[in-house]
């Protein structure tokens, strides 16, 4: 991404998240006061419905009571209950009464829940309801919806229950009153035309409304069903505020944020723009240039008459590229300095390896010497192969170090005589065990007999240093990998390596050892690699290292 393209989101960011954040946040604290005040208001409504409904209950209530007075002072209708006859003026005193009183449903039942006269509906004569009061004196307060039959169509009143005796037998007869719930009596409730009050029945005792669109809470109220199964069960009469208000709202500010924004980010992008063109045009001059520097080509002038920040970045620029220009000069001598002496490094390392067996065999010669002169001779001769092979050995390099890097051969080697030609030559192991597993008829792999020399020199070298003169096992072993070629392990029982040396093994000069250079693992890897072989490391504290070298096999 270009300087200018960065420039350009930098500044649209720096204008339009904090537009953004600030538009969002005030239409959330918005929407937020709004839907709580409309809650606040419902829940107001809600307490006055429950306060208005229990004003009514205890008006239904003084309603029966003095219709209970009346009726018990009515010599005409206590004759006509009691004594039967005057069937139309128990037909039509239910209804008179409940006029008189104010009442929109009222019914008059005898002990047996016979309709002895019914207000509402005057074809309730004689029919039997006696489950209605029961269910009426065990709602809470005595109060209940009821839907009740009329002349014209069923209603749903607020109804409670009443009773008294009559005749010197003390006959119980029971009042059911009520108040018709309809559109009016809601209406009342509703003074605000954002409120609106529904009354919800079993079994739609959902509050039916969307709370995203309304703000909804409820009153409960008891309600008796009807038919032979009748049972109290609650119903609600809801109460919901339309946020169509707070909707147009929103609409209106996310319309008129939207327009601020598209025109603030308009002119971001228009100041952006100018900004960046004149800053990136001299940086991207100034950047051609750079891009000709190399340690190759530091003549590169970055001369400049501005006295700003891009002229002294011009001046620095001159000032780096005048340094690298003696800089590069000293480097090449270092680089040349440091190759010579990693190279010296490697010879010394190499021949101290090729010259250990040729000590060996002096030291082994001088003891046969001093112990029997006799002896001298056939010491020799058991020797002279290990002394021979080390001078071959030491010939090679020399012969490979003259081209400043040896150059390995591809050619058939076979691997066990190689390992039985090193492990020979290996006389001083203190008081470890050598041990060899080399497996019978093993292909031979396609690598140079000198690099896999140098290889186990080096590993059966760092197996012995590792066991610190103790008693131990080395084991050299040979088999064949998953792949047809070769694989070479070499174990020890030594001290092994932490995770931390391990991860600093094969760098170069890295060593543990007192005295030692470093190289031996480093040269290895190389080896390795440079044979397209691989080498493997399963090492661990206290119980010792196996080090595995897989190489290609002769059809690889």
């Amino acid at each position: 991404m270009t300087f200018r393209a960065r420039l350009l989101l930098g500044f649209g960011a720096v204008v339009l998240v904090p537009l953004t954040v600030f538009g969002l946040r005030i239409r959330a604290v918005m929407a937020d006061r709004l839907t709580a005040e409309y809650q606040q208001r419902v829940s107001a409504l809600v307490r006055v419905i429950r306060a208005d409904l229990d004003q009514r209950s205890g008006g239904i209530a003084l309603r029966l009571a003095a219709l209970r007075d009346a009726i018990a002072q009515d010599n005409r209708f206590r004759s006509a209950v009691l004594q039967g006859g005057e069937r139309t003026y128990l037909l039509d005193y239910a209804g008179d009464a409940m006029r008189l009183a104010g009442l929109s449903l009222l019914q008059i039942q005898d002990e047996t829940g016979r309709i002895v006269s019914s207000g509402h509906f005057r074809n309730e004569y004689d029919q039997s309801d006696p489950a209605l009061p029961r269910l009426l004196a065990a709602a809470p307060a005595g109060t209940a919806l009821v839907e009740a039959r009329g002349a014209e169509a069923p209603f749903l009143a607020l109804a409670r229950v009443d009773s008294l005796r009559l005749g010197p037998g003390g006959r119980r007869f029971t009042l059911v009153g009520g108040i018709a719930v309809d559109s009016t009596f809601l209406a009342r409730l509703t003074p605000d035309s954002e409120l609106s009050v529904a009354v919800r029945l079993p079994p739609d005792t959902a509050s039916g409304t969307d709370p995203a669109t309304q703000v909804v809470n409820a009153v409960a109220v008891p309600f008796v069903t009807a038919g032979d199964s009748a049972r109290l069960v609650p119903a609600r009469i809801v109460v919901s505020h339309s946020l169509a208000s707070l909707v147009a709202l929103r609409r209106g500010v996310a319309v008129s944020f939207f327009v601020a924004v598209l025109v603030t980010g308009l002119i971001a992008l228009l100041l952006a723009s100018w900004l960046s063109t004149r800053i990136s045009r001299p940086l991207t001059a100034l950047a051609a240039k750079t891009a000709d520097v190399d340690m190759d080509r530091l003549d590169v002038a970055f001369d400049s008459d501005r006295s700003d920040e891009i002229g002294a970045l011009s001046h620095l620029l001159a000032a780096m590229t005048e340094r690298l220009r003696a800089g590069a000069a000293r480097l090449r001598e270092a680089e040349r300095r440091l190759a010579m002496g990693d190279l010296a490094r490697q010879v010394n390392h190499d021949i101290k390896n090729g010259l250990i067996p040729i000590r060996n065999v002096f030291r082994h010669l001088g003891q046969a010497a001093g112990e029997s002169p006799d002896r001298l001779a056939a010491a020799f001769r058991d020797r002279q192969a290990t002394v021979e092979s080390s001078i071959s050995y030491l010939e090679n390099l020399a012969s490979n170090y003259a081209r400043l890097y040896p150059q390995p051969a591809r050619e058939s080697c076979d691997v066990n005589a190689v390992v039985r030609e090193t492990i020979s030559r290996v006389s001083n192991t203190g008081q470890a065990e050598l041990r060899l597993e080399l497996a019978d008829g093993l292909a031979p792999a396609r690598t140079d007999a000198l690099v896999l020399r140098r290889i186990l020199d080096n590993l059966i070298g760092n197996a012995v240093d590792s066991l610190a003169a103790r008693a131990g096992r080395i084991t050299v072993s040979t088999g064949v990998n998953r792949e047809g070629g070769v694989r070479i392990t070499v174990a020890d029982t030594g001290t092994g390596m932490t995770k931390e040396e391990l991860n600093r093994a094969f760098d170069d000069f890295y060593t543990t050892k007192p005295g030692g250079t470093g190289l031996g693992l480093s040269i290895v890897r190389r080896l390795v690699l440079d044979a397209n072989g691989a080498l493997r490391v399963e090492t661990e504290p206290g119980t010792g290292s196996t080090f595995i070298v897989e190489l290609p096999g002769e059809g690889a």
